[in-house]
């Protein structure tokens, strides 16, 4: 007769019985496949081509080769904490811990000698890999039927429980509670709660799409704010740059996982504080980027070229131009002006030498800026250099030096165009237009103020629309150009 599954918490394990802990998405938030693969791809993108021929010999022999040229620093995984405490009560009272995983003997490990409270691993090596059946059958082979007890999370472990003494859940997928306590008595059920929608939005960093309002700049500058069908058109390929920008950003956290984990600010993304599952970062990346030129095949060709070299320009920076000193800033400066150019496709037209002139000093400024304010919160923590970057805390003068030399320059192009033969054609009232000079001074000095202080704790653009002194300096801007015109 089929055994009824105890209430949560009713049983209190005895020493006697040993429990197998699953790794990925158990005792870890996270998957160490994927992010072993993105740390190879990280290495050297040209890996991705030697992985369908790896896999062509089986799962075992792919971990097997990536495990070989790749290190993971298992200090910043992204711990269950209250399991974890869990376990330590457990092995404080003598009881027999075994790290059971379908991950590589290499990273399991490491992992358990990191955290000190395993008696053995069990793990997949160059020719098993430890899932699903292969792991049942080891298990009972070691153990014996239902002499053990095993803690997981996923759909894999079905297999596994109805086999155990005990089952122990761990953040589990959905509908598995459910499913285990058809086939399994259930002890601890440990679930910290963070999914949800709320989760995935965090993941696409949604606070990061007002950088895409840059796509109308040009609609402005060309005198075109009161028409109707070009506003649609540059919102439709807004929607379009937000969807890229998202698929991108979490493409560009798998990539930094673990550099993340060691920042002070960054190591709360949901994708490094294992609050996203990795699984659905990769379902996501592809769905977010196919939706962007989806969008943007209802706009000019010019914008769906524009679209592809900004996707392509930030994969080269997340996979390898991000940690080459000066070029990285260089790199985001030309994104900024990369959406104005594409806001320029959509009517189609070509933005002017001045507008180009003037937004690649100003955002190489404000990239330099936000290069500047992650290296003072790594000064004020203690730390010398920043992790996957080459910039060093020595480095600030000279960023500082730079990027406001820069904004300087970008008033110069602006004060120059108010002196130029072509500002006639675009304004009735041109002299008005010098009052913008004062203003950008005024903002960029303030900016920098803040920098410096300490107080810059977002993108400056994103800082800008936040501020409110930022906020109404702009809005004077637009109604000094609103008079001229």
């Amino acid at each position: 007769m089929e055994q009824q599954p105890e209430a949560l918490g009713n049983y209190n394990s005895g020493s006697d019985v040993p429990l197998c802990v699953d790794l990925d998405g158990t005792l870890v938030k996270t998957d160490i496949l994927i992010e072993s693969f993105f740390a190879l791809l990280k290495c050297n993108i040209v890996f991705v081509a030697f992985v369908p021929f790896w896999l062509l010999k089986g799962k075992a022999h792919l971990k097997q080769q990536i495990a070989k040229r790749v290190e993971l620093d298992v200090s910043v995984l992204p711990y269950h904490k209250a399991f974890l405490d869990y376990l330590r009560e457990q092995h404080n009272h003598g009881r027999r811990l075994v790290l059971t995983t379908a991950s590589h003997i290499k990273f399991a490990q490491k992992i358990a000698d990191y955290l000190g409270l395993f008696n053995g691993v069990m793990a997949s090596d160059d020719r098993t890999n430890l899932s699903g059946l292969r792991k049942l059958e080891q298990l009972r082979d070691k153990f014996g039927e239902r002499a053990f007890d095993y803690a997981g999370n996923s759909r894999a472990d079905l297999k596994v429980w109805p086999h155990a003494r005990r089952a122990i859940l761990v953040n589990p997928e959905r509908g598995i509670q459910s499913a285990v306590r058809q086939v399994a008595i259930i002890e601890r059920v440990f679930d910290d709660g963070q999914r949800g929608m709320k989760v995935y939005l965090r993941a696409m960093r949604p606070h990061q799409w007002v950088k895409n309002l840059l796509l109308f700049v040009h609609l402005f500058a060309a005198h075109e704010w009161a028409n109707l069908p070009l506003i649609v058109q540059t919102t439709v390929g807004f929607l379009s740059f937000c969807l890229c920008a998202s698929s991108v950003y979490l493409l560009n956290d798998l990539f930094d996982l673990e550099s993340d984990r060691r920042h002070p600010q960054k190591r709360f993304r949901p994708l490094a504080a294992g609050a996203f599952p990795i699984g659905h970062a990769i379902l996501l990346i592809p769905m977010l980027l196919l939706a962007a030129f989806g969008v943007a095949l209802f706009l000019p060709v010019e914008f769906l070229f524009a679209l592809a070299i900004y996707y392509l320009v930030t994969m080269a920076y997340s996979l390898r131009l991000k940690r080459v000193t000066i070029l990285d800033v260089l790199v985001l400066a030309g994104l900024y002006t990369i959406r104005i150019i594409a806001g320029a496709a959509v009517i189609p037209d070509m933005p002017s030498f001045w507008l180009m002139a003037f937004s690649t000093f100003l955002f190489f400024c404000l990239a330099i800026i936000k290069r500047y304010a992650e290296l003072l919160v790594l000064h004020d923590s203690g730390q010398a250099a920043a992790d996957g970057r080459r910039y060093e805390v020595v480095d600030l003068d000279t960023l500082m030096a730079l990027g406001t030399s820069s904004g300087l320059i970008a008033v110069l192009v602006l004060a120059l165009y108010v002196n130029s033969p072509e500002i006639v054609r675009g304004y009735t009232y041109p002299q008005a237009v010098w009052l913008l000079c004062p203003l950008l001074m005024y903002w960029l000095a303030r900016i920098w103020l803040v920098t410096r202080r300490g107080q810059m704790h977002d993108d400056p653009v994103i800082y800008a629309l936040k501020d409110w002194r930022s906020r109404l300096a702009g809005a004077i801007m637009i109604l000094i150009v609103l008079m001229a015109a």
